[in-house]
C-alpha cells in the first residue's frame, strides 16, 4: 500500500528509498513492541518490592510464624519479620493498633494477615509502583482483593473504633508511635468506613482495590490460603491482560506512525 503511494512521487530511486524507509520503520516499531512486552513480564511474577523489610529476592522460609506461614515455600519476608508482624507496636513500623482503645482480637487478626500478605507476598509485581518515600522506594497500588476477604475484615472490625480513614498518613508521631492527630476523635468503625469497599480501599491509600470476585474466580488476591499459593495465577492473569493492552496500544501507535509517514511522503 505504502509503496504504491511513493510510486507516484518521482523516479525509481524515490520508490526504492521510500519502501525501504517504511520497512525500516515497521521493523523498528515491531521490535519495540516485542521488547516492551518482554520487559513488562520480566520478573513480575516472582519478585519482592523495594521496601523497608522485604528481602531482595523471594525464596523459601521454613520458619515463618503463625499467620505468615502460608508463604513459607516462597516468601519476601524473613522469619523475624513474620514474628514481628504479630506483635503490638513491633519494630516493623512502631504502629499502634490500639490508638482508640484495645483493638478486638477478631479485628486484629485481619491486620496481622494484611501485614503478612504485604511483607511476604512474592506475586505482587503487577501492582508494584514507585513510592519515593523515606521508608520505602516502592509500594503496591490497587491490588484486587477477593470480596470475602474485604467483607470478613470489615465484619470483624465493625464494633471497633478508629479516628482516621487513611492509616498511611496524618498521625501524631511525636511520642514515637502513632496517636490520633489533634482535633480528631475516636468513632465507631462503621462511621469511618460505612462499607467493606470504603475500608479496603481507603485504609492504606488505595493499596487494595475492592472487587466482587470470589476466591474461586482466579481474578482476585487472597490474604489467606492453604496449600500452594493461588495468587501466582491471579498475578499472571492480570499481567497478561496488561501485556495485551500494551500490545494493542503499541500496535495502534505503529499503524498511526506508518500512516503518518506515508501521508508526509505523499
Amino acid at each position: 500500500m505504502f509503496i504504491l503511494v511513493c510510486q507516484f512521487l518521482g523516479p525509481e530511486q524515490m520508490l526504492v528509498s521510500c519502501s525501504l524507509e517504511v520497512r525500516d520503520m515497521w521493523g523498528a516499531l515491531s521490535m519495540l513492541l516485542v521488547l516492551s512486552s518482554s520487559a513488562l513480564s520480566l520478573d513480575k511474577l516472582n519478585m519482592c518490592m523495594d521496601a523497608k523489610h522485604h528481602k531482595g529476592e523471594p525464596g523459601p522460609e521454613g520458619e515463618l510464624y503463625l499467620q505468615c506461614s502460608p508463604w513459607r515455600d516462597n516468601a519476601c519476608c524473613t522469619a523475624n519479620t513474620s514474628t514481628e508482624a504479630h506483635n503490638d507496636n513491633s519494630y516493623l513500623y512502631n504502629f499502634n493498633w490500639n490508638h482508640c482503645g484495645v483493638m478486638s482480637p477478631q479485628c486484629k487478626k485481619h491486620f496481622i494477615q494484611d501485614t503478612c500478605f504485604y511483607e511476604c507476598s512474592p506475586h505482587l509485581g503487577p501492582w508494584i509502583r514507585e513510592a519515593n518515600q523515606n521508608w520505602r522506594k516502592e509500594r503496591i497500588l490497587d491490588v484486587p482483593l477477593c470480596m470475602e476477604d474485604c467483607h470478613s475484615w470489615w465484619e470483624d472490625c465493625k464494633y471497633d473504633y478508629t479516628c482516621k480513614n487513611n492509616w498511611h498518613k496524618g498521625w501524631d508521631w511525636s511520642s514515637g508511635v502513632n496517636k490520633c492527630p489533634e482535633g480528631s476523635k475516636c468513632r465507631k468503625w462503621t462511621e469511618i468506613y460505612p462499607t467493606p469497599e470504603a475500608m479496603c480501599e481507603q485504609i492504606w491509600s488505595n493499596s487494595y482495590l475492592y472487587t466482587t470476585h470470589s476466591k474461586n474466580s482466579g481474578r482476585c488476591m487472597q490474604l489467606w490460603f492453604t496449600g500452594p499459593n493461588p495468587n501466582k495465577k491471579v498475578a499472571e492473569y492480570y499481567l497478561n491482560n496488561a501485556q495485551q493492552h500494551q500490545s494493542l496500544a503499541l500496535t495502534t501507535l505503529l499503524i498511526l506512525a506508518v500512516a503518518s509517514f506515508s501521508i508526509m511522503k505523499y
